[in-house]
């Protein structure tokens, strides 16, 4: 009766005594049947000495028998171990000896036993393990794997620094009927019971990379740092949005080369959503590049093939499928005519010398005309009381400082000086009603 322990080193066989160990045996069978040790790591593995394995949890305190399993699942209680199977003729001799792990009696509720762990034995003659752990069966193939689980690097705790773990498990024969209640899943699982952070069982720290394909994928990690990066200053709606497929991209066209021109050049190829020649915002000159959109992609495709280095207005274009994602984003879009005309109505409009073009506004709501001043995200409702009001509360400290010359503007030798005029003023006042009194007196 043998069970093959398909691991991430390599494959194991091992040979059960059904006749010696019937009880033993069979509880292994029944939990390799409803797929209890798949996934399940070495978590304990002693150079020269022992690979134990078998606990979900991999921290050596789990595990439970199929009855004790059998009953969880129907809402009953059972004992979680069963009494060891020792005999004296199954020793710890050979290397590759398979025994059930006996855990120790904690009080009187809770009687030793065995569970699910079991471990293999790595060396000969471990005499110390004889009538404390019951042997019930023997490795016969896969005598290489266990030498590689013999040099594996572990902690100070002897688990793996890299996952070691049963991939799969298949009974090549059964002789036990299964206990009543017993339910096989349909599938084997697909994710270990352990949260496990160690290096995981099909990574390689060691192996390198092709000078090529390491650069290609530096590369990739580069260019995904960047559109997150993109992403957060907000030039990209998403991280992972990728160009349109219909767009194309033209440049070298000749400054005098206009949207109708190009647009009745392309739209033989296919129908034309929208064609625009990117210009500069301030002047409105062109730059001499622009951007075509069609209503397939096989229109986009036949065009960009048919297209390329053909002479437009004396210039050679050319052709490529577009890069661009500020379409997709409308918030930062760099389209100058995009929305309706400010000055719609108004007599206003136009921008850079042209009155087909528009300054793209970046805020929904944005003011018109704002000056030198800071735009605002949103429009705060304000009224001019509660601004004075703060301006009162919070003065500032250059206010401050343009109230302080003010006052020293008016010395006090400058009121006396004024005193003295206005005694003239009145002396004045007086002598002229007297010299009148005079010369009519004369």
């Amino acid at each position: 009766m043998s069970v093959l322990f398909e691991t991430s080193l390599g494959d194991i066989v091992i040979d059960l005594e059904t006749e010696l160990c019937p009880k033993t045996c069979e509880n292994f069978l029944k939990l390799c049947k409803v797929y209890y040790y798949n996934l399940n790591a070495f978590f304990n593995v002693s150079k020269d000495f022992l690979a134990q394995v078998g606990d979900p949890t991999a921290t050596g305190t789990g595990g439970e028998s199929i009855w004790s399993l059998i009953a969880s699942q129907g809402g009953s209680n059972a004992p979680r171990y069963f009494t060891p199977e020792f005999l004296p003729r199954l020793k710890h001799r050979q290397r590759g000896t398979v025994s059930m792990a006996v855990a120790p009696a904690v009080a009187e509720e809770h009687k030793g036993g065995c569970g699910s762990q079991f471990f293999i034995t790595l060396g000969d003659n471990i005499e110390y393990l004889d009538g404390k752990h019951a042997v019930f069966g023997h490795v016969v193939e896969g005598f290489e794997t266990l030498d590689k689980l013999n040099d594996m690097f572990v902690d100070q705790d002897g688990r793996p620094l890299k996952d070691v773990r049963i991939r799969h498990v298949e009974i090549l024969e059964d002789p036990f009927e299964d206990p009543p209640g017993l339910k096989v899943p349909d599938s084997a699982p697909i994710r270990p019971p352990d949260n496990s952070t160690r290096i995981a069982e099909d990574e390689d720290p060691l192996e390198t990379l092709p000078e090529e394909e390491a650069e290609e994928i530096r590369r990739k990690k580069a260019a995904q740092a960047s559109a997150l990066t993109l992403e957060m200053v907000g030039d990209l709606p998403f991280a992972n949005v990728r160009p349109p497929e219909n767009v194309l991209f033209v440049c070298k066209l000749n400054p005098v080369t206009r949207d109708e021109d190009l647009e009745l050049i392309f739209s033989r190829f296919g129908t034309i959503m929208s064609c625009q020649v990117i210009r500069d915002k301030k002047t409105g000159d062109s730059l001499q590049y622009a951007f075509i959109e069609f209503d397939k992609r096989d229109e986009a495709e036949q065009a960009y093939f048919k297209m390329q280095n053909v002479l437009v207005d004396d210039r050679r274009i050319w052709v490529d499928f577009s890069q661009s994602v500020a379409r997709l984003n409308n918030q930062w879009s760099n389209d100058v005519k995009m929305g309706p005309k400010r000055g719609a109505g108004r007599g206003k409009g136009g921008f850079g010398g042209r009155e087909d073009l528009e300054a793209t506004r970046r805020y929904r709501g944005q003011a018109e005309d704002r000056g030198n001043a800071y735009g605002m995200v949103f429009d705060v409702p304000s009224s001019g009381r509660r601004r004075d009001r703060s301006r009162s509360r919070s003065p500032r400290r250059h206010d401050r400082s343009q109230e302080r010359p003010m006052r020293s503007q008016s010395p006090r030798p400058r009121h006396r000086d004024d005193g003295t005029a206005r005694e003239r003023r009145r002396s004045r006042s007086r002598d002229r009603p007297s010299k009148d009194r005079y010369d009519r007196r004369r």
